[in-house]
């Protein structure tokens, strides 16, 4: 009798765990999702087109675990065999930080080294790794609705209570990760967490039954003993500090007497903090000059406010700041309260005079009236800037909230031959401002434009930069004038609307181009 109890027990828990076994492999799924899309994104960064590289083979990978499921379980519809598949999803999940590290180094050395065909490989290789889990945890809703199913007259609601309840634990999944775990605990630790609790809910369901606590202990005790702490070395110099917020990867790196904020890939450098020197040889640098933007004046322009959309470190507000005073008033917004706490403690972002603001550029640009002399947009997410900061609706907006005479300034990408952004951006912006100038940067591969609010020509920009006298901007001013850097627009092409605004596929191509040497 004590024998026929037990053998009871163990399938009536079984049974009873398959629910909530459904539940949390849908959860898991999604987090897995969201686990991937964190990884890849310091090395890979988290354009449109890695989000659909990625969403499209994990809509892949489920579709295969649905037609795997399903044939297992006509073949084996024993619940023992469901617990081993999620048991080997959860493991799996668990090691992938693992394995995916030495992978991810890879790619970072192709990036140095500008090489497509590695790059590409160690993204597909990384994707790929993923492929297991899911499908592993594709096969859970076929495999539990032929378990559960006992009377085809209410297969329907069986199958319904399924996808229900799978659909449910998606959408924690989804919350989850994006508003706990990964800001709170990082993505390794949310993918290992996703594991285990998946791996404990197949052992109960397995008891009594231990080996695969074993395997999962060495797989913790290995990714422990062999994963680095860090999230990603730097290319160059000391790694300060990095942190995964909630809107990408943070590092801030030592390079000689500089401190740099690098963001995701790493392929761009967003702010310089050097105590040796306010100038950077930087496009922060050539903001100092917009208020000359305008008809010829009778004195030095000095501008009175000025709003920074992509405050990042402050390198440009401690610039303005040195050059101008505490009298000119600096609203800096900046999507991600991570960096502006960065700014302040390591890029030495103190001034009085600079007020930053934790907002999305645009959606502060519509909920505020001020007006400014000068707003530059400096909001990339390297190497690209987001769509709609690039459209006729938006610089419309940024022309509503200058002052008559008023200057636009976006910080725009290039290589040394390839000036398809600046041209897009250059477009769009003549649709909106009378006057377009273009200023490149000599040491970095960045093209500084300005739109005036009124018409002017380049003999007033001239004019207004040799009256310049402030020492910081004064070196500035000649340097634009002296070295032939200034040019009237000559673009006047593709207009980017919010409807269609293809900033990402340009900027892909353009990486592409310079990648291959084309």
């Amino acid at each position: 009798m004590v024998g026929g109890a037990t053998q009871l027990i163990g399938p009536l828990r079984s049974r009873r765990l398959l629910l909530p076994l459904v539940f949390i492999s849908g959860m898991a799924s999604l987090g897995v999702e969201f686990g991937a899309s964190r990884l890849l994104a310091p090395y890979f960064g988290t354009s449109l087109y890695v989000w659909g590289v990625l969403i499209g083979l994990i809509l892949v990978y489920l579709s295969a675990g649905y037609v795997i499921g399903g044939r297992l379980a006509d073949r084996h519809p024993r619940d023992e065999v469901l617990y081993q598949i999620t048991a080997w999803a959860g493991l799996w999940i668990g090691i992938i930080p693992l394995v995916s590290y030495p992978i991810l180094l890879i790619s970072q050395q192709g990036f140095k080294e500008v090489s497509v065909g590695l790059v590409l490989g160690t993204l597909l290789a990384v994707v790929v790794l993923f492929a297991a889990p899911v499908i592993l945890l594709g096969c859970v809703s076929p495999f539990a609705i032929r378990l559960l199913l006992r009377d085809v007259e209410t297969g329907g609601n069986t199958a319904g209570r399924v996808y229900a309840l799978s659909t449910a634990g998606s959408i924690l999944g989804t919350f989850l990760p994006v508003f706990w775990f990964i800001p709170t605990y990082g993505t390794r630790p949310t993918l290992e967490g996703f594991g285990l609790v998946l791996v404990g809910v197949s052992i109960a369901g397995l008891w009594p039954r231990r080996r695969l606590y074993a395997s999962f202990a060495a797989a913790v005790i290995l990714a422990w003993i062999f994963l680095p702490s860090g999230i990603k070395p730097p290319q160059v110099g000391q790694l300060l500090y990095e942190k995964e917020s909630a809107y990408g990867y943070i590092q801030v790196v030592r390079d000689g007497s500089k401190t740099e904020l690098i963001l995701n890939e790493g392929e761009a450098i967003h702010s310089i903090y050097d105590p040796s020197s306010l100038l950077t040889g930087g496009p922060w640098d050539y903001m100092l000059v917009a208020d000359s933007f305008r008809p010829a004046q009778p004195s030095e322009p000095v501008p009175k406010d000025v709003a920074i959309l992509g405050l990042a470190g402050g390198t440009a507000a401690r610039q303005y700041t040195a050059a101008y005073g505490p009298g000119v008033q600096i609203t800096g917004v900046e999507i991600d309260p991570e960096i502006v706490s960065v700014a302040h403690r390591y890029f030495h972002l103190d001034e009085p005079n600079v007020h930053p603001v934790v907002s999305d550029a645009r959606y502060w640009l519509n909920t505020q009236a001020s007006q400014y002399d000068v707003i530059i947009m400096d909001a990339y997410r390297q190497p690209y800037i987001p769509f709609h900061l690039t459209t006729r609706e938006f610089f419309t907006e940024v022309h509503d909230h200058l002052r008559p005479g008023g200057v636009a300034v976006v910080n725009a990408g290039r290589t040394a031959t390839d000036y398809r952004l600046v041209d897009a951006i250059a477009s769009t912006m003549a649709a909106v401002y009378p006057s377009v100038f273009l200023v490149d940067v000599p040491a970095f591969s960045n093209t500084l434009v300005y739109g005036s609010t009124v018409p002017i020509t380049i003999a007033d920009v001239e004019h207004n930069l040799g009256l310049v006298n402030e020492p910081v901007a004064r070196d500035v001013a000649r340097s634009v004038v002296n070295d032939g850097r200034l040019r009237v627009s000559p673009y006047h092409d593709q207009v980017f609307t919010d409807d269609l605004a293809p900033v990402e596929r340009l900027i892909d191509e353009i990486i592409f181009n310079y990648a291959t040497g084309k």
